[in-house]
């Protein structure tokens, strides 16, 4: 979908409380963005539960595992929803903020520091609806493109000040933590079981029981998952050539890379950006 075929509905921005159900379908057309006033909103994401209380943001992805959406009575919040495509049609180079995005993908909830973060977000939320109701604008495609381009950074931004504050906490967590940690920061290279291990000073039997006893996944199984989400959004990133994407993970060869995403995504890098247009 191109900036100038954008929907009626491709950005929707309203209050919710408990009492105010969301668009049937949302969260496979759109990506959701929560900010929470007052009250809380409890949720199970990716088989994990986590709560969003008065203050703090949500980001769910398009297409996300979600379950059991709760709120208090006295929840309220603002919420946009941006549909996928349309947002994937205007992203950025996104090799410069991966690392921050993958975060987002398996932790949420962020929490923003001050008044002033809170208020970057909500604006950064008005500025992007306000802009997509201007069709009347003379150069309404040009404007929204840039508009929405500004709002991926800005939120690229909230993410990365996640990233960073996590990763610092979790260099002094548990082995289970620290190793998650590991693989967000080397998986680009390393993707065996061995190195995690070898940096740890443990086995890898012994960082395989504590994954499976902490969360019921392998550590070959986060490995992959970690890789496989990272190729996905380089695949995402139509600005990067098959090749380029290749160096970019480190594979030894464009072949090599092309049998891995076959094995991992079902279909070849060909393929899936293909499915893409």
């Amino acid at each position: 979908m191109k900036v100038d075929e954008a929907k009626k509905d491709s950005v929707i921005l309203f209050e919710a409380s408990e009492n105010v159900p969301f668009p049937d379908d949302f969260l496979h057309r759109y990506h959701t963005h929560i900010f929470c006033h007052r009250g809380s909103i409890a949720f199970i994401f990716n088989d994990k539960p986590y709560t969003c209380k008065a203050g703090e943001f949500i980001f769910w992805f398009a297409d996300s595992r979600l379950a059991e959406v709760t709120f208090s009575k006295s929840f309220k919040s603002t919420v946009l929803l941006v549909e996928k495509e349309f947002l994937y049609d205007n992203i950025p180079d996104q090799s410069r903020s991966i690392d921050a995005t993958l975060h987002s993908k398996e932790y949420p909830v962020l929490h923003l520091n001050d008044k002033k973060d809170r208020h970057r977000v909500l604006l950064n939320f008005q500025l992007l609806y306000d802009k997509f109701l201007q069709q009347e604008h003379r150069f309404y495609q040009e404007v929204l493109k840039l508009q929405m381009r500004l709002f991926i950074l800005e939120m690229w931004h909230t993410f990365a000040n996640e990233f960073e504050h996590r990763k610092r906490t979790m260099q002094s967590g548990t082995l289970y933590e620290r190793f998650m940690h590991l693989v967000q920061e080397h998986c680009r290279k390393e993707r065996q079981v061995q190195f995690y291990a070898q940096q740890l000073h443990i086995t890898p039997k012994y960082l395989n029981h504590i994954c499976k006893t902490t969360s019921g996944v392998a550590a070959s199984e986060w490995i992959q998952r970690y890789v496989r989400e990272r190729i996905e959004l380089l695949l995402q990133n139509t600005q990067l050539n098959i090749a380029e994407i290749s160096d970019e993970m480190e594979f030894s060869s464009r072949s090599f890379f092309t049998r891995y995403v076959k094995k991992v995504l079902g279909v070849t890098p060909r393929e899936y950006r293909n499915r893409l247009e």
